[in-house]
């Protein structure tokens, strides 16, 4: 790439001048001269860490090298906890890059992953903040020449908003070049033997060159850089035919110029680039448009909180970063702000909009004891707020990495999407050898023309688009509407599942159940039975915990001692010296020594309580249908999808709430592992199951299901093993889930389908010479634009 004495003149690392005193590096044993300590420090860091292949493959320099420690990087460590984070780089090239700083992040101590994306060049960084800080990782890219910061979404914003500027001066450009072309190739199209003498022809081609070269040199560079980097890497994309087509027609076009003979194609290249460039544009718009619901999440973060510091002594606040807020702190929360932490109202009345969390458009009364989630908007008036969670647990930003986590992976049809335009770039390039091969034995000069068509209609634009478009504005659309999908694969298996599986506490019902009836076996009061069950769950979340507390007498009760829970069965310990067990019949039997006791009439499902050899008391506890199950389970049965009730309740509660909702197969008394094996019997049996429970104590049985739902909340979001959660309090969103996968798989296949027929007929029309370059340009571009459209509509 250099000659020896360019390369002794100029640094090795960063390529800057060498002036004055030199800084020698040993690279590949061989002896390196530097212009600073700052890139010889970069060098040798590189090759102590055995990424020295990285000056033999990178197509650019590295960025210059401050010297010195720059201690200000210490300052981002006060919001190194959690030992995950992401970062923007800056001075990103190539690929080399990217395998420089992941390789090099790797071998920092205490970082256990580094993902770089080199589209948004947004890296991802797992770490043990006991091994490692951030100022460390900060350090480690900018001593190999990379400047780098924690994300942070405005900068970033700024980032992606300068990349699409540019795009946007690139496309202005072609546009401009191919008119100012198309004035000079129009007369030449349009003139008849004789019309115009060679001389202006010539000048007509040369004035063509000067006015195409901005195109080629500026405007197509994604292309050519792109090539080069899918080249350099041995993998085809789609942008080697596009590089191949504009370079061949450009430098066909320049030769036939030279010669005087042949035909010039600048504006088809000029075209060309503009098209393409333009379907570009519209993709971008489009995704970030999909995008809009991330943004939007990521916009309602606050960056700041009113912290009342001496509440409630005095009221005055100070204004804090909302990230420095600890459990604990106290927040005034004026009206039209955002909650920035989880945390309970502790003063004031007001109306809260959750609209982006759950996708309500109704606001929430809410008063003094209520749990308000971070991210919430406050409408009415000014609340004072104890916080209950840091910024970072609060439920939107947990929901927000939970987004960004959901864009990761692709799904079957999409991956087959892809490696079908793998296989056609490369299938495209053997093909244009032929057509070239072709043309050259049957009509010498028609065989450039037509290998530069093949070259640009069967771009592979359109079917590499044809299923990302259409999920990013899915997955947009359904988070609008309080669905969270997380797995890639949620949209494309819903859609094929066979069995809806509901969970019935929680889920089915409002996971709100109320004591119903208590009844005693011997001598013990009421109140006092349910005074010692009260304390044998006084730690527990379960929403049948909560209603034998919530029924229980007022006051303090004998705190309970050596609990040990069985899952699925029920809870054991120690009350004033006694040993108790509360739960099911069987689990409680093992203490008491013999049966449960005949009881007639139950209200809803009953759990015992029962101490050695004998048998204390039953309570009957009902919850409260959702208002909209009995809707989703009809539309569920109507669409043909066979609608199942599995709950670890008690037979007889399950098989009256089944026969309320007018489910036909309902199974009780299951523990955790019994759904999980009646889920797989299912799935041997062919079908294909989607699981809809509370995300709580359905872990298993979510995991095991082909796709699964958890009715969302703030605590449950944290321990989630759904492939995606229904945000609000509702399971109506289930069905737009179904509503948008069935769309969503139709448009994809349409999309598919169209970008397959184009193909087919496209491909015969530009080999046997029918399309020249300007038309098959426009083909292509017409192809990527309808893909585009056409999954768009998804957002509506």
């Amino acid at each position: 790439m250099r000659d020896d004495a360019s390369a002794a003149a100029t640094c090795f690392h960063c390529g800057l001048a060498l002036a004055g005193q030199r800084w020698p590096a040993l690279v590949d044993g061989i002896e390196r001269p530097m212009c600073c300590p700052g890139c010889a420090a970069a060098a040798e860091v590189i090759v102590d860490a055995g990424c020295a292949d990285y000056y033999a493959t990178r197509t650019g320099y590295g960025a210059t090298v401050p010297d010195g420690d720059a201690p200000e990087l210490d300052l981002f460590d006060a919001s190194d906890n959690a030992g995950e984070g992401s970062f923007t780089i800056e001075g990103m090239r190539c690929a080399a890059c990217v395998w420089l700083i992941e390789r090099r992040l790797q071998a920092v101590p205490g970082v256990s992953e580094a993902t770089l994306n080199v589209s948004s060049e947004r890296l991802r960084v797992r770490w043990d903040p006991a091994r490692c800080k951030v100022s460390a990782i900060l350090r480690a890219l900018r001593a190999i020449g990379y400047t780098a910061y924690p994300y942070d979404a405005q900068r970033h914003g700024e980032q992606l908003e300068r990349a699409r500027r540019k795009l946007f001066r690139q496309l202005f450009i072609a546009g401009l070049a191919m008119m100012q072309v198309m004035m000079y190739a129009v007369p030449v199209y349009m003139a008849t033997d004789g019309t115009m003498d060679a001389d202006m022809t010539a000048l007509m081609g040369w004035a063509s060159l000067l006015l195409t070269l901005p195109a080629v040199l500026y405007s197509a560079q994604p292309f050519f850089l792109g090539a080069w980097r899918d080249l350099r890497r041995g993998v085809p994309g789609m942008d080697v035919p596009v590089a191949l087509g504009i370079g061949a027609a450009f430098a066909g076009s320049v030769a036939a110029l030279v010669r005087g003979q042949g035909e010039v194609y600048f504006d088809s290249v000029t075209m060309f680039v503009f098209l393409l460039l333009a379907s570009r544009y519209l993709e971008l718009t489009a995704r970030r448009r999909a995008a809009g619901a991330l943004e939007s999440l990521q916009a309602g973060l606050p960056a700041s909180a009113q912290r009342m510091g001496a509440y409630p002594t005095t009221r005055t606040s100070e204004l804090v970063a909302a990230a420095t807020l600890q459990p604990g702190d106290v927040v005034l929360v004026a009206p039209g702000q955002a909650v920035p932490a989880d945390g309970v109202i502790v003063e004031g009345d007001t109306e809260a909009d959750l609209a982006l969390l759950t996708g309500e458009s109704r606001t929430r009364r809410m008063g003094p004891g209520d749990s308000l989630p971070g991210g919430a908007v406050n409408v009415a008036q000014a609340i004072v707020l104890r916080v209950g969670a840091a910024a970072r647990d609060s439920t939107l930003a947990m929901l927000v990495r939970l987004v960004e986590r959901a864009g990761q992976g692709k799904p079957q049809i999409a991956l087959w999407a892809d490696r079908v335009a793998a296989w056609s770039v490369a299938a495209l390039l053997v093909l244009t050898v032929l057509v070239f091969m072709a043309w050259q034995a049957i009509d010498p000069a028609r065989a450039w023309p037509a290998a530069i068509a093949v070259l640009v209609v069967t771009c592979p634009c359109a079917l590499s688009l044809a299923t990302p478009t259409a999920l990013a504005a899915a997955t947009d659309s359904l988070l609008r509407r309080g669905v969270l999908a997380l797995s890639a694969h949620t949209l494309e298996t819903f859609e094929r599942a066979t069995h809806v599986v509901f969970d019935k506490t929680g889920t089915l019902t409002l996971g709100r159940p109320r004591v119903r009836a208590t009844q005693v076996f011997g001598p013990a009061a009421a109140h006092a039975a349910l005074a010692t069950a009260a304390a044998l769950e006084e730690g527990s979340a379960h929403p049948l915990a909560q209603a034998i507390r919530a029924a229980a007498p007022a006051g303090r009760h004998t705190p309970a001692r050596e609990l040990h829970y069985t899952v699925g069965q029920g809870i054991e310990g120690e009350v004033g010296g006694q040993r108790y067990r509360l739960g099911s019949a069987a689990f409680v039997a093992v203490l008491a020594g013999r049966a449960p006791p005949a009881v007639d009439g139950a209200q809803g499902s009953a759990v015992w309580l029962g101490q050695g050899g004998s048998w204390l008391a039953r309570f009957d506890i009902a919850d409260d249908l959702r208002p909209e199950a009995q809707d989703v389970v009809r539309c569920f049965e109507a669409a043909g999808k066979t609608v199942v009730l599995l709950s670890g309740d008690e037979t007889g509660a399950v098989a009256a709430v089944a026969a309320r909702l007018g489910i036909r197969q309902a199974a009780g008394a299951r523990l955790p592992e019994q759904k999980l094996d009646y889920v797989r019997r299912l799935q041997e049996g062919g079908a294909v199951v989607a699981m809809v429970g509370d995300g709580i104590n359905d872990a298993a049985v979510l995991r095991g299901a082909d796709v699964s739902f958890a009715m969302g909340s703030g605590a449950a979001l944290a321990q989630l093993h759904a492939d995606a959660v229904l945000l609000g309090d509702s399971l109506a969103p289930l069905l737009d889930a179904a509503h948008t996968a069935r769309r969503s798989l139709r448009i994809i296949r349409q999309n598919l389908a169209w970008a397959s027929a184009y193909n087919l007929l496209a491909i015969p029309a530009a080999a046997t010479g029918l399309l020249n370059p300007w038309l098959a340009s426009i083909g292509m571009a017409a192809s990527s634009a309808i893909v585009v459209l056409n999954a768009l509509r998804l957002r509506n």
